[in-house]
């Protein structure tokens, strides 16, 4: 199977270039990094390591998670691996990500934090709340054995091209979640590690205003994906 990671990037010079290196050193033979309008040198360090740059201008983590699952497809891809740029993931698990998929015994494969390791310093007590608050609302309201709503993960290319995605912000992830329960797509956790990010600040749990911003997404595509007609008003789609 052709295995393609997509890595969504905003002004992330300092982590790009030694992600991508890891990412293709176990064998990957596609990264594709999405550009999300950087101000920065991510764009030109990310080609000089190897990486296929797609450049996305609309500012939103999930227009960049859909421009880089388009390029993927395009590609032909036929598992769809997503990372942060940030490197608080570990490329060395890839492998054991796509695994399950691999061998047919799931469609769509969670990198758990919680099953795994996290560094001291690496997730702040509000982020650690609202990710158990998220998994515990997914599992009362899916019934669906989750323990993290995290980035890292893989996902089956037919699986991918028949969820018609449509959240453009850091729910987007959550909705890949609900609607793969929705088609009844057998979903499995493995364990992954959390570590520290290289350089420069998160855009989630680097600043309250992220924080919430993050919180609000997830938890709100969580409920309207369980309740249509549930409307919540909208932040301003950007990271």
């Amino acid at each position: 199977m052709k295995v393609v990671v997509v890595v969504p990037a905003l002004n992330e010079a300092g982590n790009i270039g030694p992600l991508v290196h890891d990412c293709l050193s176990q064998g990957i033979p596609t990264v594709v990094v999405v550009d999300n309008g950087s101000t920065d040198a991510t764009a030109q360090n990310a080609t000089s390591a190897g990486a296929v740059v797609v450049p996305e201008p609309r500012r939103g983590y999930g227009y960049a998670c859909a421009a880089g699952s388009a390029k993927a497809l395009q590609i032909g891809a036929d598992v769809v691996v997503y990372i942060d740029a940030d490197h608080s993931s570990r490329p060395d698990e890839i492998k054991r990500l796509v695994a399950p998929v691999q061998q047919g015994q799931a469609l769509l494969v969670l990198g758990s934090r919680v099953k795994g390791t996290i560094q001291a310093g690496a997730m702040p007590p509000h982020q650690r709340f609202g990710n158990w608050l998220s998994a515990r609302l997914m599992r009362s309201l899916y019934n669906v054995d989750v323990t993290d709503l995290g980035p890292y993960r893989a996902i089956d290319a037919g699986l991918l091209a028949d969820l018609d995605m449509s959240e453009m912000t850091f729910g987007w992830p959550t909705e890949m979640m609900v609607k793969a329960v929705n088609a009844k797509a057998v979903m499995v956790e493995v364990p992954a590690t959390w570590v520290a990010r290289h350089e420069g600040r998160s855009k989630v749990s680097g600043t309250l205003v992220g924080s919430v911003k993050a919180a609000w997404y997830i938890l709100g595509v969580t409920m309207r994906g369980r309740t249509a007609k549930m409307q919540l008003p909208e932040f301003e789609r950007t990271w």
